[in-house]
């Protein structure tokens, strides 16, 4: 795993999902992930907060493992969603009753994986207006987010 862990404490756990039975059911609770009804596989990322050196960073830790899974996915050809879990509890509980996961273990997104059903164009959502940039010499440099 290649993404970078705050203090490298690797808090991720990972679920990879092929039971079209379990697909279904987790469809059946998540309102926004209706593309497991046709989806071959998903990988649920969670957070171990027992592995938590540093405090809530379990979210970027793990956040940072989903981008991956969806950069990989996409280099080999293949379709990938994030659908998130976390914060919302009652998606938590929902994705957390299906697995059996333990109260320490938190279920942050899942992504969804197969073969397009349609090529997508990429988008550029790039906006320059959205930055300001104000430089100076040295360590004086500093950038912001509008």
């Amino acid at each position: 795993m290649a993404a970078p862990p705050a203090g490298n404490e690797q808090p991720w756990e990972f679920i990879v999902v092929d039971d079209k039975n379990v697909l279904k059911r987790i469809a059946d609770v998540h309102p926004y992930a209706k593309m497991l009804y046709e989806a071959p596989v998903a990988i649920v990322v969670c957070g171990d907060l027992n592995k938590e050196k540093y405090k809530g960073f379990w979210v970027q830790d793990c956040s940072a493992a989903t981008q991956n899974i969806l950069l990989e996915a996409t280099d080999k050809g293949l379709g990938a969603v994030w659908i998130g879990v976390y914060p919302d509890d009652t998606r938590v509980k929902d994705i957390s009753n299906i697995f059996g996961i333990p109260s320490n273990v938190i279920p942050l997104s899942i992504v969804a994986v197969g073969y397009p059903a349609q090529e997508m164009q990429e988008v550029d959502r790039f906006d320059p207006q959205k930055y300001i940039i104000i430089s100076g010499k040295g360590p004086n440099f500093w950038a912001f987010f509008i």
